[in-house]
């Protein structure tokens, strides 16, 4: 499978909403999360995630009840796996 990296950004969360529970579901047989960051003094979590085409990568957000208000495509600066310290297993 052939994938490329997607940010989706969720903004402005609502009372009673969970941006945290559902992210772990951007995990699919067709999608990967690599990472998930929330930016509190803007109330915004960005979440990471590998796909073959964006609109496979809205569609499971979608089924994982994340809502997405913005979705681009996103370039590596420094992947995880480049940042792990010597002998670290992760």
């Amino acid at each position: 499978m052939s994938s490329r990296l997607f940010v989706l950004e969720r903004y402005d969360r609502v009372p009673g909403e969970s941006a945290d529970e559902p992210v772990g579901a951007l995990t699919t047989g067709t999608t990967r999360l690599r990472g998930a960051v929330r930016i509190p003094a803007d109330d915004v979590v960005l979440a990471l995630v590998e796909g073959p085409d964006a609109e496979t990568v809205a569609e499971v957000a979608a089924a994982a009840g994340w809502r997405v208000d913005r979705l681009g495509v996103a370039e590596w600066i420094v992947a995880p796996e480049e940042t792990a310290a010597p002998g670290d297993p992760s």
